[in-house]
C-alpha cells in the first residue's frame, strides 16, 4: 500500500498529481516566489518539535493535483476526497483555485493553502497510532488520543447534527490539527505581507487558511457569485468551519476559559505522544477526577459484541 499510490490518485482520474517538492520547484521555475511556504515549513518544524514530533511528513509523500482535464475543476484544502491516508502514509491534496492549468491563478493564496494543508497533514502523520492484526489485515486501534476496539466500537460517540458543542475525540483532534496549521499559515502571511483579496471568494479563502473567519463569514457563502465547483468549495469550507473548527474552539472555551492556548498545546502533545496522562491530570485539576473519560467515553464502548 505504501509503495503504490495509485489507489489514492485513481479516485481523481482527471487530475495530474506530482510530489509536493516537484510542484514547488515547477512553480519557482515559473517565477512564483515559494519562500512563504518554506518559511512556514521551518516554523512548523520548530513548533511541532515542542509537541514531540521530530520527523515531518516527507515532501515526496505529498501528492499535489493540478492540470485537470475536468472542466470547471476547482481545488484546495476543501476539495473532496483528499487528505492524509494513514495506511499509505501519504497525503493527497490539490492546488487551490481553477485546476485546468499547471500553475495557480492566485499564487500567493495557493501557497498559503498549500502550507495549511501540509502543516495540517504533518500532524496527522505524526499522530500516535497502534495497529493489531485481525484476520491478516492491520486494524487501527489507537489514533492520537482516540481509540477503537477491534470489534468496531469507537471510544467517543458522534456529535448530534448541528451541535455547537463536541464530545467527539475525532472532532477535537481534527480541530487541534487545523488550529495549529492555520496559525502557522497566518504567521507566514503576516511575515511576507500577503494580504486579503478584495473579492468575496478570495477573502473567504484567505480568512479560512489563516483562521480568521468570523460568524458573518460563515454565512457569506451566499455572497460568492461563482457557480459549479467553486460554489461547492465555498459550501464545504463553511461546513468544515462550523462542524470542526467552531466546535473545537467552543470546547476550549467551555472547559478551559482563559487557558485555551495551554489546553490546545496539551492536546497536541497528547495526540503526538499517544499519552493522555498529563492532559488528564491537568483537566482533573479543573473539573474533578475522571474528566477525560467522563467527557469522551461512550457508555457502550466496553459492551460485549454478540455473535450469532
Amino acid at each position: 500500500m505504501r509503495a503504490d499510490a495509485s489507489a489514492l490518485t485513481e479516485r481523481h482520474p482527471a487530475h495530474m498529481f506530482r510530489p509536493l517538492s516537484e510542484t514547488l520547484n515547477r512553480w519557482a521555475a515559473e517565477g512564483i516566489d515559494t519562500t512563504p511556504f518554506h518559511a512556514g515549513l521551518e516554523s512548523a518544524e520548530r513548533r511541532y518539535a515542542g509537541y514531540g514530533l521530530t520527523t515531518m511528513l516527507p515532501l515526496d509523500r505529498v501528492l499535489v493535483g493540478c492540470a485537470s482535464s475536468r472542466a470547471g475543476a476547482f481545488g484546495g484544502f476543501h476539495h473532496p476526497d483528499q487528505g492524509y491516508r494513514h495506511l499509505q502514509m501519504m497525503a493527497v491534496i490539490t492546488m487551490y483555485g481553477p485546476m485546468e492549468r499547471p500553475d495557480p491563478e492566485r499564487p500567493a493564496l495557493a501557497l498559503l493553502d498549500l502550507l495549511r494543508a501540509y502543516a495540517h497533514d504533518c500532524l496527522h502523520y505524526g499522530s500516535r497510532r497502534r495497529y493489531v492484526e485481525v484476520a491478516g489485515m492491520p486494524v487501527r486501534t489507537q489514533y492520537g488520543i482516540n481509540y477503537r476496539r477491534v470489534t468496531g466500537q469507537s471510544y467517543s460517540a458522534a456529535d448530534r447534527s448541528g451541535s455547537r458543542h463536541t464530545r467527539n475525540l475525532g472532532i477535537v483532534m481534527e480541530g487541534a490539527c487545523d488550529r495549529e496549521a492555520q496559525s502557522i499559515t497566518r504567521q507566514a502571511a503576516e511575515q511576507f505581507g500577503i494580504t486579503e483579496p478584495s473579492d468575496a471568494a478570495g477573502a473567504l479563502a484567505f480568512r479560512d487558511v489563516t483562521g480568521t473567519l468570523t460568524d458573518q463569514d460563515v454565512r457569506r457563502v451566499a455572497d460568492v457569485p461563482e457557480l459549479g465547483e467553486q460554489a461547492r468549495y465555498a459550501a464545504a469550507l463553511t461546513g468544515y468551519e462550523t462542524g470542526i473548527n467552531r466546535r473545537y474552539g467552543h470546547f476550549l472555551t467551555e472547559f478551559t476559559p482563559g487557558e485555551e492556548s495551554e489546553c490546545h498545546r496539551r492536546i497536541l502533545t497528547a495526540v503526538i505522544t499517544g499519552d493522555v496522562t498529563e492532559l488528564g491530570v491537568w483537566l482533573d485539576e479543573r473539573h474533578g477526577p475522571g474528566t477525560f473519560t467522563g467527557l469522551f467515553r461512550t457508555p457502550g464502548y466496553f459492551e460485549p459484541v454478540l455473535t450469532a
